[in-house]
Parts: structure tokens; C-alpha cells; sequence
């Protein structure tokens, strides 16, 4: 709309949108005016797609409202304060805190993997920012590096609340539908299970992961085969990490009983903030180049279908167990005996013994001869 004939498209009567500063999964950005208090905001198109049936749209709908109202109860410095939320031209749109920064995502993708102490502090001010939005009864549920800002002064802010979820509600209905990235859904977002706060837990190591190594812990090209990577298999090996590595392994814990806690993953982070950067991994022999590894890999917001995702799941993990029965298994075949021995019949052995005995026999009977003959004529003497 535009109440002033200029050709400026403003939204709400009072948001002048200047020009677009980002797009994914989930709709546009513009950095805009607001008229009507004098400052630059950032405003939030949210789309749900063309797949996405009316009563989906619907549902979705209302469920962004009431968030974004959720979201605007936060007030904490590492999270990007949510202003305002309307609705034009049947679509919500959110009007957040404008930050000058750029994102985590395009930071890798312009210098590479990161320092680790760099690294450690971004993930610091994620966790208090990711513990506000649980205090609050707020899952984030799509963290992510392209939703993580990066200020000059190396700060981090959490954006992006757009497919958030308050905890406890249930007076929504489920549209069957599950929303996220699928590099950095959990294992139990990955199989349909509820959000939970553990969720965003081990969505931030995979996004810290990304960070350090300059890609992401599952990658498999695709989005379903990357959340069936995700359920089923181990991140791709760290050689960067150095002191993130144990924390990083724990908070990626497949299991949310065995993940890592956010006072855990504190007192870790902290400690990796004065870290040495560990030694470059070591130089590999010349192979044949390969597509080099995307950051943004897995990480544009796709929509599953939760029962889909179970069966897939399901199906992986049975295979896996399999092969894990098949390789710790004792085998059932034995060894083949060790062939006996064959006799092996030597001449020698019979002949030695047949002419000693001839010999003796010889002997004996030519002593008898010779004490008959000596006999006889002694007798005749």
C-alpha cells in the first residue's frame, strides 16, 4: 500500500520498506522506517509456500501471531527484539529490532571456518539468548547460522522466531506438518516428536559445529536423506574444533537424555574462550577435487510429513542395529580341523629290522652248529 502516491511501498500504514536484506524458507526481510517513531526497523514477510494447503495457512497463521506475541515478551540483549506483528494481504508480518551485523551463515561462507574462541563467545551469547526463550516458555526451533547475527563488535543476537513454538499450548490443532532445517533439526524433531527445549540445545551445536569446521555436521546433498543422517548416523568427523570438541560431541548427543545441559555447555563454551586454535588438521595426499562443502548446506526450512518421517526413521534405525548385530556378532562357521596326519608307509623301517633278524637267526644257528661239532669231538677225545 502507499498512502502517498510515490510508488514507496509501506505496510501497516507507518513501515516504509526500503529494500530487501534477506530471503529464505520462511519469507523476505526489508530493512524499513518506521514512520511513525523515526527509526530503521527489520520487517518480516512471512510465507508459507505454495504447497501449503488453506487450512494450514490458517492454522500457521494464528500460530505466528501468537508467538510473535510470545517473542515480544523477551527483552534480553542477545535476542532481537520483536516490535510489532499485522497482518496484510492475507500474510503476518513481524517487525523486529534492526541490527547492523551480518549473519553467522555468511560469515563462514566469506572467511572459512572460524577461531575457535571466537566461535565459543558467539555460542555463549546464543545460550543466555536460547535460556531467555526457554524461561519464557519459548522453543526456538529453527536455530541456525543464517538466524544468528553477528554485530562489529563480535556479539551475537538470536533472530528469526518465525517458526517458534510457546511450550505447553496446545489450543492450536496440528496442521501433521513438521517445520525446520533439516541440518540442524534434532533427532526427536526429526521423527515427529513435539518440541522440546533440548531441541534448540543440540540445534546450537550443530550450528557452533558449522561455525568451526566451515560445514555443516550432516550434509547428505538432500533434505530427506540429510534428516535420515541426522537420525541414524554420527556427525562427520571434527579436525578443527580443538577445545570445542567435547562439548560440541555432547550437546550433538543423539539421545536428549544424554546431551549436554545448558550449565554444562556454559562452563564449556567459557572454557574455549581461551583456547589455543589448534594445529591445521594435517596435509592430505593430492586427490581428485571434490565439490568443496557448503555451509548453507540443509539449512533452508523445509516442511515433512511426521508420520513420513517416522517410517523413514524407523527403517534406518533397524538397519543400522542390523549391521551393528552383523559386526559384533561371533561368527557361526568354525574353523575347518587341521588335516591328520597321513601315514606315510617307509620302506626303510620294515627291511633294517627283517635283515637284523636274519642275521641273528644266522648267528644262531651257526653257534649250534659249531658247539655240536666242538661237542662231538670232545666227546670222541
Amino acid at each position: 500500500m502507499d498512502p502517498s502516491g510515490t510508488g514507496e511501498r509501506v505496510v501497516a500504514g507507518r513501515y516504509l520498506l526500503r529494500e530487501e536484506i534477506g530471503r529464505g524458507g520462511m519469507g523476505v526481510v526489508w530493512l524499513a522506517e518506521d514512520r511513525m517513531l523515526g527509526r530503521e526497523v527489520a520487517v518480516k514477510e512471512v510465507t508459507f509456500g505454495v504447497d501449503v494447503t488453506a487450512e494450514e495457512r490458517a492454522v500457521l497463521r494464528e500460530r505466528t501471531f501468537r508467538e510473535a506475541r510470545a517473542a515480544a515478551r523477551l527483552d534480553h540483549p542477545a535476542v532481537t527484539t520483536v516490535h510489532d506483528v499485522f497482518e496484510e494481504d492475507g500474510k503476518p508480518w513481524l517487525v523486529m529490532e534492526h541490527v547492523r551485523s551480518r549473519t553467522l551463515l555468511q560469515l563462514v561462507e566469506e572467511h572459512g571456518p572460524l577461531r575457535v574462541d571466537l566461535v565459543a563467545r558467539i555460542g555463549l551469547d546464543l545460550l543466555d539468548a536460547i535460556t531467555a526463550a526457554h524461561q519464557a516458555g519459548i522453543v526456538h526451533r529453527d536455530v541456525k547460522p543464517a538466524n544468528v547475527l553477528v554485530d562489529d563488535a563480535g556479539r551475537a543476537h538470536l533472530t528469526d522466531f518465525g517458526i517458534a513454538t510457546t511450550t505447553g499450548d496446545s489450543t492450536l490443532t496440528s496442521t501433521g506438518t513438521v517445520l525446520g532445517s533439516p541440518a540442524y533439526m534434532s533427532p526427536e524433531r526429526a521423527t515427529g516428536h513435539d518440541p522440546q527445549p533440548q531441541d534448540d540445545l543440540w540445534s546450537l551445536g550443530a550450528t557452533l559445529y558449522t561455525a568451526v569446521e566451515g560445514r555443516p555436521p550432516f550434509d547428505r546433498g538432500e533434505p530427506m536423506a540429510t534428516l535420515l543422517a541426522v537420525v541414524a548416523d554420527h556427525p562427520a568427523p571434527m579436525v578443527r574444533s580443538g577445545a570445542l570438541q567435547p562439548v560440541l560431541t555432547a550437546m550433538l548427543a543423539r539421545d536428549p537424555q544424554q546431551r549436554a545441559t545448558p550449565g554444562q555447555a556454559r562452563v564449556a563454551l567459557q572454557s574455549a574462550t581461551q583456547a589455543a586454535a589448534p594445529p591445521p588438521p594435517p596435509v592430505q595426499a593430492p586427490t581428485p577435487p571434490q565439490p568443496a562443502p557448503r555451509a548453507d548446506a540443509g539449512g533452508e526450512v523445509q516442511r515433512f510429513d511426521p508420520q513420513d518421517l517416522r517410517r523413514r526413521a524407523h527403517r534406518a534405525k533397524e538397519k543400522l542395529r542390523s549391521l551393528s548385530e552383523q559386526l559384533t556378532a561371533p561368527t557361526t562357521q568354525q574353523a575347518p580341523p587341521p588335516p591328520k596326519p597321513r601315514f606315510r608307509f617307509k620302506r626303510r623301517w620294515v627291511v633294517v629290522p627283517t635283515i637284523l633278524l636274519v642275521l641273528v637267526a644266522i648267528a644262531l644257528v651257526a653257534g649250534g652248529w659249531w658247539l655240536l661239532v666242538e661237542g662231538g669231538e670232545l666227546l670222541n677225545g
